[in-house]
């Protein structure tokens, strides 16, 4: 589990470590050529977009090949990416590298999730994957700080190096470290493997897989990948899900790329504008760390709703003039209300599929969710292009948080209650509604 979360740490700090140049691009031209506040919205939606496409192709890939094999692929595909993008000289080359990172990066963010739920022990899911998907606000915090700290110093190129170090340290590591998962191997049959992994690991296999493996000769029932995904009653709540997901990311793409400039445009100097993105994902980290208790007691269809309530009145709040140190307070809670609730929402999706489905539940999540990441930098690209005033920015990003709070109520859950356990795991091809 600490490789997981140590490969998201650099997945987050992917997130934000443009928000912290993107201010340095739009006042000097001489880095990678003249941009505009809407070619920069662009620009931050071309690695979305490669997540998008790197995380639905992750989901069919990793149900068939295993997660391992597409994680260990995905370090090394984001980190030469990375490097890659340090030597660009023209906005459109910068544009395709983050494109071609962001294919590594979905890839990592669609596979993490299937694994670390088929590791974590019964009723502690959603905690676990708080505490992997916990990584991404950490990065992006990371990130924050790094650019406070160096950016002066190494430029906007040396902050682009930084994210290439898994290549040369969690690469190795996790090559020799990282499992196979052993839901994954029963699922396809291969229960020596499992079996001995199972030992090895002290995890067990699930009783449904042993169940149908003795009786069927089979490992899982149901179709695979994204053909179970959107076959019977997983199709509705599939939709709902991958919209919830597609909310959130825009308010965590929006904040994580324009926080900064904002705050630049609303009086407050470099390092001070920086320090509110340090807030939003420290603020993200802690918050879900505490919500996921909450999630594997009372489920966490309740919990992300009231995170996504939390975080629109925090948005509210923003406008409404307090002085700096409970600005700071309003946005470590925005920070819980949006990027905080988008890693409740990768818990809440890795437990609700079964096992043969679970890395495409994830990669549609991950990936048409990116959809909403795609359009959060250009959104806020398009308003502060369009002239609209600092509050009027925060209620339309609240506005989005309410979309968000209605999206996450019209999910159905199964037959079995959320009330006291984690997310459940459905078996079979049904799913029953309502």
């Amino acid at each position: 589990m600490s490789l997981a979360t140590v490969g998201l740490v650099f997945d987050g700090y992917d997130l934000v470590v443009y928000g912290t140049v993107v201010s340095t691009f739009l006042r000097d031209a001489s880095h990678i050529g003249t941009v505009t506040p809407a070619i920069a919205g662009v620009l931050g939606s071309y690695a979305l977009f490669g997540v998008l496409v790197g995380a639905l192709l992750a989901g069919s890939v990793g149900d068939i090949v295993g997660r391992r094999k597409v994680m260990l692929f995905a370090y090394a595909w984001f980190s030469v990416g990375m490097a890659l993008t340090a030597l660009s000289t023209t906005s459109a080359a910068f544009g395709w590298l983050r494109f071609a990172t962001g294919l590594g990066v979905g890839a990592l963010v669609a596979t993490t999730g299937a694994l670390v739920s088929e590791y974590a022990p019964k009723g502690r899911k959603n905690l676990c994957n708080a505490i992997v998907y916990g990584g991404i606000p950490l990065g992006s915090l990371l990130a924050a700080l790094l650019a406070i700290l160096l950016l002066q110093h190494i430029g906007w190129r040396g902050m682009f190096n930084i994210g290439a170090l898994p290549l040369f340290t969690l690469l190795p590591l996790a090559y020799f470290k990282m499992p196979e998962s052993v839901a994954w191997l029963a699922s396809r049959g291969r229960m020596a493997e499992a079996r001995v992994l199972s030992e090895k690991t002290g995890v067990e296999l699930p009783s449904e897989v042993v169940e149908l493996a003795g009786q069927h000769g089979i490992a899982d029932e149901g179709k695979a990948g994204f053909a179970g995904l959107f076959g019977g009653h997983y199709l509705f709540p599939t939709i709902v899900l991958g919209l919830m997901s597609a909310t959130g990311l825009v308010l965590v793409y929006s904040l994580n790329t324009w926080l900064p400039e904002l705050m630049l445009r609303a009086g407050f100097n470099a390092k001070g504008s920086l320090s509110f993105l340090l807030v939003l994902n420290g603020g993200a980290l802690l918050g879900a760390l505490l919500a996921s208790g909450a999630a594997d007691r009372f489920g966490p269809k309740p919990v992300v709703a009231t995170c996504f309530a939390t975080g629109t009145i925090a948005l509210i709040l923003l406008t409404l003039g307090f002085p700096l140190a409970a600005l700071l307070l309003i946005v470590a809670i925005v920070g819980l209300g949006t990027s905080g609730t988008q890693t409740l929402i990768y818990g809440f999706v890795a437990n609700y599929y079964r096992t043969n489905v679970r890395g495409a539940g994830v990669a549609w999540c991950a990936g048409f969710g990116r959809l909403g990441g795609v359009g959060g930098p250009m959104l806020g690209g398009l308003l502060i292009g369009a002239g609209f005033a600092l509050n009027s920015i925060f209620y339309v990003l609240a506005a989005l948080g309410v979309v968000g709070v209605i999206l996450t109520l019209l999910i159905p859950v199964s037959g079995a209650s959320l009330g006291t356990h984690a997310a459940p795991e459905p078996t079979g091809d049904a799913l029953t509604v309502g």
